[in-house]
């Protein structure tokens, strides 16, 4: 039988040997075969137009080479502008890459090399090995072509590599000028094609961000400073500071003064400042300023550069001052239609409960008229009225000082104090209605009333210094309660304004060796207060010696916790500058040391969410010591502090928090729902709200105690219809032990703070500003309650009227450019974070749309919703000016 065709045979082996010459690439395994079948006829033609591009490029012609790069540059080129997947031209020439790699090595220099350099450069996008940098090398050595031309997923993949190679030159010490070329380049692209938030992190990489300043325009200045202030928090010191300098500057340069205004506050930086008030020319800015500035709580002297107008001038200091504060809080609450005052008995709701609580005791304890006088003072604070204090005297119900009288010894204070707390901001009213109290012959009163003089400054500057004056003079009286009084009313009402003539006077009561305890422990406090976060040397120095002189004995004492505390104080938000006052607390007696040392550490970085800071806190909290270890309570306060500042660090804090509670000691255990309290301040997170639920039924009772007053301090101000029902079954549930049941009764008072205008929340302007006095109130409050049994429960209740420092309306009212409100519809929601999103996203989401004034819960943001007026400052926050916009159209 004849052979047939043998498939096997020379001849087709050699046909098909001649079809793998003309397609390099083809392999003849099946599965290859399978996949050239699958590319459709215009893939098979590009396919193999490259492949001859290739051998082409290798042909010794030049001219040839020359026509082979372009069309090849061309194919590529026409592909990369989009890039959903791969690129055909890039997928095809893979194989391909190590001939070419090989060939440009050998080749001579001339322009045809860099032409292949810089498809190499391209083609090492998909090819080339981690960490070996080859598609920047290849771009280096390449033409000078432009850099956008191959595509927006190259020119990030070269600024990935740029990052790595600027490293690793730094540690050789090299030079990086080709680099900083690109750079420039790869910047000038980003910032043209709405890419700004790549620009700047190529530039953080190579530390070199004043390039920023060259690139930005009127189109992206705005998300380029968003994304830079919203990195800053998650950048290590020192360049967090610099990050946010640059945005200063970019802000400056597009005249966008409130946002730079911002910067400078958030900086702490007087001198920018001032640069923003004498950049600006338009005196209604001015005034927005200034409301701005009056919100953030600091103290700040208006010069004649800064406004030249004496009697312009003297306004905006008026404004500064916040001596307008009263007045728009009651315009929100006329508004809001709350202006009918309010008795405990309407906060307890006690006819809601079941017959046992309400049933109780019918006799007036002190302890539970002392709960009603801080439930009436937080309720009606600062409305002016209300129907235990300031009702005329001749009315059927009896006098107000009925009320008093229905205190105890230091109760009175407290009583008197509450009529400050009532008339909160009103300095005129208030000092009348006090003057009263200071003929009385009963000293708890006089301290009361020196207490309620600091109370109702609190946050009003004013020229003539009443405060000063009344106060003065009753800090060197005999009776240590009036002492205090005075001493802690000047605290309150001159926090943060670093006064050196309050300095003179309460500086000799530190070092004094008769002075009892709780005199100097309230000076330090104070002074701690006035010198907010000015790192002040010279009193930093009279605490240190007054705690160094403190006995075995006095040192176990609760209140000798307000002398670090009041050392901490100075340092509040400071970082490093504390580190000299730290070495010096080593040396301290072993009692307080370790106390001390927390204390400042918290404070020093106390909203700065520096994550090392958290980290050396919680291994503090973990540890299981003795029982008299007092420094952990402090520890776990400090790690709420330091993690408050951004939302990420806040969520992690509360759930390190859990772990902290089943673990820790008890002492521990005790501080853990303050820490929660002061991470949600006036902001009721459901998962809080429960875990304190849990708490406040816990068998020890200092745990219990510690977390229904937190529960008060999450929903201050926001008359939260859960909790106050929690708070209310508490009353019942513990209307047998006084104690508990103060607690309860004050956590109801904060609840329904203000009527619910009122906010405890230190942050404003959108969470970027950290009220310094607000935190320090709050922060000595809680102190006080991680041992509540001597400080609140004692004789020191008054500690509660520090809270007042945070106290702000949550409002935004609006008001035309002679300062009078008017309204206009806004839309309030829930803030959306829009830093880096692409195009013109919402801010908000789920809004409702009201009428100013309006109130704003934690979280929520405001937006016009009329074009009819212009806001003066972009957030809309407390008082906002709006000015009428020229271009508005009736429709």
């Amino acid at each position: 039988m004849a052979p047939g065709p043998d498939p096997n045979s020379v001849g087709d082996g050699a046909k098909r040997d001649e079809a793998t010459i003309k397609v390099p690439s083809k392999d003849p395994k099946k599965k290859d075969d399978k996949k050239e079948e699958d590319l459709s006829e215009e893939d098979l033609q590009l396919k193999q137009n490259l492949e001859l591009y290739v051998e082409r490029v290798q042909d010794p012609n030049p001219e040839l080479q020359k026509a082979a790069l372009e069309s090849m540059r061309q194919e590529i080129r026409a592909s990369t502008s989009s890039m959903t997947s791969v690129p055909k031209p890039l997928k095809f020439l893979r194989p391909h890459y190590g001939t070419l790699k090989e060939f440009h090595k050998n080749m001579v220099e001339s322009d045809l090399k860099k032409l292949l350099a810089d498809i190499l450069s391209v083609l090492a996008l998909t090819m080339s090995a981690e960490g070996q940098r080859e598609s920047l090398g290849y771009r280096l050595t390449g033409s000078e072509g432009d850099i956008g031309s191959w595509g927006h997923e190259y020119v990030r993949n070269l600024a990935g590599e740029i990052a790595e190679e600027y490293t690793v030159r730094q540690g050789e010490e090299a030079s990086i000028e080709d680099l900083m070329d690109l750079v420039q380049q790869i910047v000038a692209f980003h910032m043209k094609h709405n890419a700004e938030t790549e620009a700047v992190d190529l530039l953080m990489d190579v530390e070199d961000l004043d390039l920023l300043l060259e690139h930005v325009d009127r189109t992206n200045f705005r998300r380029t400073c968003n994304y830079l202030t919203s990195a800053a928090k998650y950048l290590p010191g020192p360049d967090d500071m610099l990050v946010l300098d640059i945005a200063y500057m970019i802000y400056i340069k597009f005249e966008e003064y409130p946002n730079a205004l911002q910067i400078a506050l958030f900086l702490d930086n007087m001198q920018y400042v001032k640069q923003v008030f004498t950049s600006c020319t338009d005196l209604l800015r001015k005034k927005q300023f200034c409301y701005m500035i009056s919100r953030h709580g600091i103290t700040f002297e208006l010069d004649p550069e800064m406004v030249e107008n004496d009697v312009d001038r003297e306004m905006l200091q008026d404004i500064v001052n916040n001596t307008k504060l009263s007045e728009g809080y009651l315009t929100l609450a006329r508004d809001i239609e709350v202006m009918e005052a309010k008795t405990p008995e309407d906060i307890y709701k006690a006819h809601l409960l079941d017959g046992r609580a309400s049933s109780g005791p019918s006799a007036d304890s002190a302890r539970q008229n002392l709960a009603a006088t801080f439930v009436n003072a937080f309720v009606n604070a600062g409305f002016g009225q209300d129907k235990l204090m300031t009702v005329p005297s001749d009315s059927t119900s009896g006098s107000a000082g009925n009320w008093l009288f229905k205190n105890k010894e230091h109760g009175k204070t407290s009583a008197a104090a509450s009529l400050g707390m009532i008339l909160l901001w009103d300095v005129d009213a208030g000092l009348t209605h006090l003057d009263k109290y200071f003929h009385s012959n009963d000293n708890p009163i006089i301290a009361g009333a020196l207490l309620g003089v600091g109370i109702v400054n609190c946050g009003i500057k004013n020229d003539c210094d009443p405060a000063l004056a009344l106060l003065g003079e009753y800090i060197d009286k005999e009776d240590s309660s009036v002492r205090i009084g005075a001493i802690m009313g000047l605290g309150i009402a001159y926090a943060g304004s670093q006064n050196d003539q309050i300095r003179s006077s309460l500086s000799p009561i530190l070092n004094d060796a008769k002075a009892p305890l709780d005199v100097i422990a309230f000076a330090a406090l104070s002074l701690g207060m006035i010198y907010v976060g000015s790192c002040n040397e010279e009193v930093a120095q009279s605490i240190i010696f007054a705690l160094m002189d403190r006995s075995e004995a006095e040192l176990g004492e609760a209140l000798t916790r307000f002398l670090p505390l009041g050392l901490g104080l100075l340092y509040l938000g400071k970082q490093e500058s504390v580190e000299a006052t730290a070495e010096v607390s080593k040396t301290f007696n072993e009692k307080i040391r370790k106390y001390c040392d927390m204390t400042l550490l918290s404070c020093a970085y106390a909203g700065t969410g520096n994550v090392l800071k958290v980290q050396d806190l919680l291994a503090q909290c973990g540890e299981h010591l003795e029982k008299g270890d007092i420094h952990q309570g402090p520890a776990v306060l400090g790690l709420a502090m330091v993690a408050m500042s951004e939302e990420l660090g806040l969520d992690m804090a509360i759930r390190s928090l859990e772990r902290v509670l089943q673990y820790g000691e008890q002492n521990v255990r005790r501080a853990v729902p303050l820490a929660l309290g002061l991470l949600c301040i006036s902001n009721p997170k459901v998962t809080v709200m429960d875990t304190l639920s849990r708490l406040s039924h816990d068998t020890d009772s200092e745990v219990a105690m510690s977390a229904i007053v937190s529960l008060g301090l999450i929903g201050a101000g926001t008359n939260n219809a859960r909790i106050a029902g929690m708070l209310r079954n508490l009353s019942s549930y513990y209307y047998k032990d006084a104690s508990l049941l103060f607690c309860v009764r004050i956590a109801q008072g904060l609840v329904h703070m203000g009527k619910g205008l009122l906010t405890l929340s230190p942050f404003h302007s959108e969470r970027l500003l950290l009220s310094p006095t607000a935190l320090a109130g709050i922060v000595t409050l809680l102190h006080a309650c991680l041992d509540m049994k001597s400080i609140i429960l004692g004789k020191y209740h008054y500690v509660l009227y520090f809270l007042v420092l945070a106290m702000q309306p949550r409002m935004m009212l609006t008001v035309d450019e002679n300062l009078k409100p008017i309204s206009v519809p806004v839309r309030v929601g829930q803030a959306v974070d829009v830093v880096g999103q692409a195009g013109r996203p919402k801010t908000i989401t789920g809004f409702q749309t009201h009428s100013t004034p309006v109130l704003l819960a934690a979280g929520e943001r405001a937006e016009l919703a009329t074009d009819k007026y212009i806001p003066l400052s972009p957030i809309l926050e407390g008082f906002i000016i709006l000015k009428e916009n020229p271009d508005y159209r009736e429709e």
